[in-house]
């Protein structure tokens, strides 16, 4: 058991992957987890992890059911102490011009508005109260680029500089980072790399590294590009 002070800690895209690794991991180490998904599995959530934990069901692209759900949320947990925006979307492998429209438009909706949306309706709670920490997951293809996922990178080079813009926008005291988790074995990268992701480590194990790691970001890491370095490709 990892010894420190409980803490809110609220997470999108919580049903599955990393999010579901760092919810399971943070509520077996004694903090509170409100966290929001897409897929009926936030059912299983809320029989298997009940109150003081909130799971709802929610796609963050749906910007009026994102006001709905935060008035509810800091009404009755108050503003989170940590807030991680992992919820996202990787676009099928191709050349950048055979990828239809709707599958790129569906991306940007949910890697960088849906963002948008969970900041502009958390954020303000935290801001009033001068503390916590942001975290937007970012991605290796942030930094760098691959052919055949260019939404993916577009999108994911977008968080890099919303997440350090908003930063500077932040009061003491806060904390906006981009972070790199690393290459990981998920639905995800199996969506990219085929079979080719088994030979990344599970979302449990990355949990085990990231999620104390993620505890320990504060004011001094603001604006800053962070990597779960264990994890980097």
């Amino acid at each position: 058991m990892v010894k420190s002070v409980s803490k809110k800690i609220l997470i999108t895209g919580v049903t599955r992957g990393l999010g579901r690794a760092l919810a399971e991991w943070y509520i077996a180490n004694g903090h509170t987890v409100i966290g929001c998904g897409r897929s009926a599995e936030v059912l299983n959530l809320r029989f298997t992890f009940p109150a003081p934990h909130d799971f709802t069901a929610l796609d963050v692209v749906e910007e009026n059911r994102v006001a709905l759900w935060a008035e509810k949320v800091l009404a009755v947990h108050g503003a989170p102490d940590l807030l991680i925006n992992n919820a996202a979307l990787m676009n099928t492998p191709a050349p950048l011009w055979a990828v239809p429209a709707r599958e790129f438009n569906q991306l940007i909706d949910v890697n960088i508005k849906g963002v948008a949306n969970v900041l502009r309706h958390f954020v303000p709670a935290m801001v009033a109260r001068k503390s916590g920490v942001i975290v937007n997951l970012s991605s290796g293809w942030g930094r760098s680029t691959a052919p055949e996922v260019a939404p993916y990178c577009a999108s994911k080079y977008a968080i890099e500089g919303l997440t350090k813009a908003l930063a500077q926008e932040l009061p003491a005291g806060m904390a906006a980072v981009p972070l790199n988790p690393g290459v990981i074995d998920t639905d995800m990268l199996r969506q990219a790399w085929s079979d080719g992701a088994s030979s990344y480590p599970k979302a449990g194990a990355w949990a085990k590294v990231a999620a104390p790691y993620i505890l320990k970001l504060g004011p001094k890491d603001n604006g800053q590009s962070a990597s779960v370095t264990a994890f980097e490709d």
